[in-house]
């Protein structure tokens, strides 16, 4: 298989990628304090960008990259990189000399991405701060949530001793989970959820179906998942958990289905749509159904959460989800067995509401 055509971790189908992306809508807040910075002469080698899943980390960290190799002004008015400028068409192409992506990697044995981002992979930018001496650097993590130990250390290692010229941009959606030292090197960028008119435009942009927003919790990369085959398996979720006890033949099968390697976008399908519930159960727990809830939806957010302790279990449970599934994906446990353990867990909570 071609460079070109390897499935690459920041693609969801056929939509742009976050480097593609020709605008960032909703973030105002984040971009104004990163300018910020650099006009005033305060810009740090480490920044952590954080926030929810899909509001648009990666995209502003490419927009950041692509300010920071396109000859900024001194005193500069926005992140907008100047049209026609060479280093635009080589970012694009992951070709620049100044630029280095690092994610999780291709592994020619399996014939898929990688779990992790592995120490191998962060090892390489020893050898690309060695070929691209002088000048301004930028690496992008994508995500640093995907660090295995090691090449958590690596990335440590730099931002203890950053080479000149350099500026490491570490997209996370679960920053608790990096390491302390990390964490107090990096000066973070927060980014929220979408407003509706933000979120619809950044659908729009990225050429998916507006009608998506409502589950989509102010989250572009949802409301894009939604579209490609996440809405029917929310709504399988949804008719699963609208009886206690689930029917364990039902869930069997949802679980069995993303076995294998033909199941792993299916189960990335499945955790979302299993984090999503959680989520929108505990809001629900305190502010009742969303009004926009379809209302097959809103049935089951009302029986699972009709009071504020159910809210603070819901949440507990997605948290404790969420750290077991992404614990189990990283030393590879069968897949099926993943989304069992947390549709049982789930069951077992709705039984105690």
């Amino acid at each position: 298989m071609s460079d070109d055509a390897l499935p690459e971790p920041d693609r969801l189908g056929a939509f742009p990628r976050p480097r593609e992306t020709a605008r960032l809508f909703g973030q105002d807040i984040a971009e104004a304090a990163f300018l910020d910075a650099w006009n005033t002469e305060r810009l740090h080698h480490g920044w952590l960008l954080t926030g929810p899943r899909g509001v648009g980390k990666a995209t502003l960290a490419w927009r950041i990259a692509r300010f920071l190799l396109t000859d900024p002004a001194p005193q500069a008015e926005s992140l907008d990189a100047p049209d026609g400028h060479p280093a635009l068409p080589r970012i694009r192409a992951l070709s620049e000399p100044g630029l280095m992506l690092l994610r999780r990697p291709w592994d020619e044995k399996t014939k898929k991405l990688r779990d992790v981002i592995t120490v191998d992979a962060a090892r390489r930018l020893g050898g690309f701060f060695a070929m691209s001496a002088g000048g301004r650097r930028v690496v992008i993590v994508d995500a640093a949530d995907d660090l295995n130990p090691n090449a958590a250390n690596a990335i440590l290692k730099l931002l203890e001793e950053p080479p000149a010229g350099a500026t490491l941009l570490l997209v996370t959606h679960q920053p608790a989970r990096l390491l302390p030292t990390i964490r107090s090197r990096c000066r973070v960028l927060r980014l929220g959820p979408l407003g509706p008119d933000a979120l619809d435009a950044a659908i729009t942009q990225a050429g998916g179906d507006p009608a998506t927003a409502a589950l989509a919790d102010g989250s572009v990369g949802a409301a894009l998942m939604l579209a490609e085959g996440g809405a029917e398996t929310y709504e399988a979720l949804l008719s699963l958990m609208s009886q206690s006890p689930m029917d364990r033949a039902t869930a069997r099968r949802l679980a069995d289905a993303c076995a294998g390697r033909a199941g792993a976008e299916r189960l990335s399908r499945t955790l979302e749509a299993i984090d999503r519930l959680l989520h929108r159960a505990a809001r629900a727990g305190l502010l009742g159904p969303p009004a926009d809830a379809p209302e097959a939806e809103a049935k089951v957010l009302a029986r699972l959460a009709p009071h504020d302790r159910a809210a603070r279990d819901w949440a507990a449970l997605a948290q404790a989800v969420g750290d077991r599934a992404a614990h189990a994906r990283a030393v590879n446990v069968d897949p099926a067995a993943i989304v069992w353990d947390a549709l049982a867990a789930i069951d077992a909570q709705a039984r105690r509401v």
